[in-house]
């Protein structure tokens, strides 16, 4: 029997499998708002049979956005147009998941495929006056007032978000964005209350999930995403991200996803398949949450390997799934899984 197309349950809410979309920028939205490409793309995953799909990180204010053409959920309009998505992945079996962002000191740029750097679009803000690099605008310190204001900002999106149909929020606290901004020594030189040692570096993104955690209704799992290293001597590592977890746990977080880098622009990762899963299986055992495995893992027995070996509860595929979006339909095939196609597809 294959583990990896075993059931996963997380509070009230029941995966059919351990497949999970990761949360994939498109840089595809006019002014925040979803357009049909996103119905499609995120679609398209739920009809090749992922257990859960994440939208992309869907900014909870303007100035979150990574580029000008990211995804947002700062007003009700934008929820509106994301409520035919979360309906569509729903209808397929799927659980639709969506996770909510600030890009911090890496916001105001370019589309990837347009070169990426700076963009003369708004001013970004970071905990500290530090550039991620000269490629990118120097962020504006946030005041405390302002810090004191985040949570509520993701907890309205969250109501958003759950009102329109999602049934998982994911925290982004990871690649170098804005609450990984204040966990990292490297970019959080703050000398009040939020910055400095280690509690209160996790001050402000804890803040954020205590609040999450207070509209999401209890029957529901929260997710947060985390990078567990920043690559880079005297950053963020994965002893304080299992001390991190431990704290998540505490304050009713039930899944760590579990990603690394993103925060410096002199990072050293050697990449090699599955290169992050040791960060998944240290902080599963030792913070004793259930984690998600991401990165370089692209076969089905390879992801049916890491669930079966426990080093993780599941696995979040990315660039695997924008190869073949049935991707989860192959992986049934060879691991001799059931697999049910949609009735649409029966003849085939």
């Amino acid at each position: 029997m294959s583990l990896l197309f075993s059931p996963l349950r997380l509070r009230e809410l029941e995966f059919r499998n351990r497949v999970f979309v990761s949360p994939m920028c498109q840089y595809s939205c006019t002014d925040g708002f979803a357009t049909p490409w996103h119905l499609v793309h995120l679609g398209s995953r739920a009809v090749g049979g992922a257990a859960l799909v994440i939208a992309e990180a869907a900014a909870v204010v303007p100035e979150g956005r990574i580029s000008p053409h990211d995804l947002g959920i700062w007003s009700q309009q934008h929820a509106d147009a994301l409520q035919p998505i979360a309906a569509f992945v729903r209808e397929q079996g799927s659980i639709a998941g969506i996770q909510l962002a600030h890009a911090g000191r890496k916001a105001s740029t370019a589309r990837p495929w347009e070169g990426g750097g700076a963009v003369p679009a708004w001013q970004p803000v970071a905990p500290s006056a530090i550039a991620f690099s000269e490629r990118y605008h120097t962020p504006r310190e946030l005041s405390a007032s302002e810090i004191e204001a985040l949570p509520d900002q993701f907890a309205q999106a969250a109501e958003r978000a759950l009102a329109a149909g999602f049934e998982l929020i994911e925290l982004h606290a990871a690649h170098g964005y804005l609450l990984h901004e204040f966990l990292s020594p490297l970019s959080n030189h703050r000398t009040d209350a939020y910055g400095g040692s280690f509690e209160a570096r996790v001050k402000a993104p804890l803040a954020v999930v205590r609040a999450l955690r207070e509209v999401v209704p209890k029957h529901l799992p929260l997710f947060v995403r985390i990078s567990a290293t920043d690559w880079v001597e005297g950053g963020w590592d994965l002893e304080q991200s299992v001390a991190f977890s431990k704290l998540l746990k505490a304050e009713g977080v039930d899944f760590i996803d579990v990603s690394s880098g993103g925060l410096a622009s002199n990072q050293q990762i050697q990449l090699k398949p599955g290169y992050q899963v040791p960060f998944a299986q240290a902080i599963r055992h030792e913070a004793e949450i259930a984690t998600g495995a991401v990165g370089l893992i692209t076969e089905p027995k390879q992801a049916e390997e890491i669930v079966a070996n426990g080093q993780a509860d599941a696995v979040l595929l990315a660039r695997a799934f924008l190869r073949d979006p049935y991707w989860t339909r192959r992986a049934a095939l060879e691991l001799g899984a059931e697999s049910r196609w949609p009735i649409q597809y029966a003849r085939a």
